[in-house]
């Protein structure tokens, strides 16, 4: 069975209903079985030591999630790893690098656009990034994107996020639902950090308190993704106050396209058309020409709007001849700002 993320993000969130929906329910539940059974298993055999963990010779801060989908790591990485070069670290990125195309896939050249003196190493084997970082860019700190299932490599702080909007992946796990693991992997955590808290009320952040405290003591950030200014393609910026009382028409290809159409309407523009792509998604020349032809066909006064991820793939400043903007978003810390930079720089030695 092969479904798009739309669809499937439909079915297991309880949006779509109907006999072949309840069908695909019980189906992904049965897949999902083996794939919790082998997540504990593999979780257990690191726990016990029986699989090998390598140690760097630098300290790692990992950040990653419990739940597929986007959480927001990505402004994280970069505030995290800017945090250490506010204070002299010599920092390096490590990441898996899904849907990376000429070794290289669009977290790493927004995080190189951002923090150009940063460098961001990918690929499957982050143990030998991690000796490479070390060995050939003297690195005094690794920041592991996307790490906390990735077991291998040793880490002296792990970040997990948890977005207040999904906190626990529909409450099952993958693919009947969205969880990489039992939400028990919280105990791992050093820090938690909830993303998007604008996004659920007051009662809602309580009950994801109160759920982490059951694993972890760790010390909990509240935070939220602020639209901060909009990009040309020619590199120059414009006010994010841009937005209000704009019309716009935008497009997306992340984890989470519903929460870049949110950002857009609290930054107060009216989103009249809205276009998702796959995460990750590698733009063809047919979909450029597609977005162009879509771009023509609205109304002079409507802005047309990306996200920086995927502004930096496209690579133009044009969509024909409109001009096209990316949204740049950033970290606000509503709640523990200081505790969370003293335990990342703690943790960097």
């Amino acid at each position: 069975m092969t479904l798009s993320a739309e669809t499937w993000q439909a079915i297991v969130s309880g949006n779509r209903q109907g006999p072949s929906t309840w069908l695909a329910r019980r189906m992904l539940s049965g897949i999902s079985v083996p794939y919790g059974l082998a997540v504990r298993t593999r979780n257990a055999m690191f726990a016990r030591g029986w699989k090998k963990v390598h140690r760097a010779s630098v300290p790692v801060i990992s950040i990653g999630n419990l739940t597929l989908g986007g959480t927001g790591k990505t402004p994280c990485v970069e505030y995290t790893a800017g945090l250490l070069r506010q204070h002299d670290q010599q920092v390096a990125i490590l990441s898996r690098g899904y849907g990376a195309e000429g070794g290289r896939n669009d977290e790493a050249m927004l995080l190189e656009e951002n923090l150009p003196d940063v460098p961001h190493l990918q690929g499957r084997d982050r143990v030998a990034l991690a000796a490479t970082a070390v060995e050939e860019l003297e690195s005094d700190v690794l920041v592991l994107d996307d790490g906390f299932q990735h077991r291998r490599l040793h880490r002296d702080l792990d970040i997990v996020l948890i977005d207040a909007s999904n906190p626990w992946g529909f409450n099952r796990m993958f693919p009947r639902g969205a969880l990489r693991e039992p939400v028990s992997g919280l105990k791992r955590a050093g820090l938690v950090m909830i993303t998007r808290v604008d996004r659920a009320d007051d009662t809602a952040i309580q009950e994801i308190r109160r759920r982490v405290a059951r694993y972890t003591d760790a010390t909990i950030a509240l935070t939220v993704h602020e639209p901060i200014a909009l990009l040309t393609g020619d590199g120059s910026t414009e006010p994010i106050e841009s937005l209000r009382g704009a019309t716009v028409a935008a497009f997306a290809g992340i984890g989470n396209p519903d929460a870049f159409r949110r950002t857009l309407e609290t930054a107060g523009a009216t989103v009249v058309e809205f276009r998702v792509f796959p995460d990750h998604h590698g733009y063809t020349r047919a979909d450029v020409d597609d977005l162009i032809r879509w771009a023509s066909s609205q109304p002079a006064e409507t802005l047309i709007a990306t996200t920086q991820k995927d502004m930096v793939k496209l690579r133009i400043a044009m969509l024909g001849d409109r001009p096209l903007r990316a949204v740049r978003i950033g970290l606000k810390f509503l709640e523990g700002q200081d505790a969370f930079d003293a335990k990342v720089l703690s943790a960097a030695g």
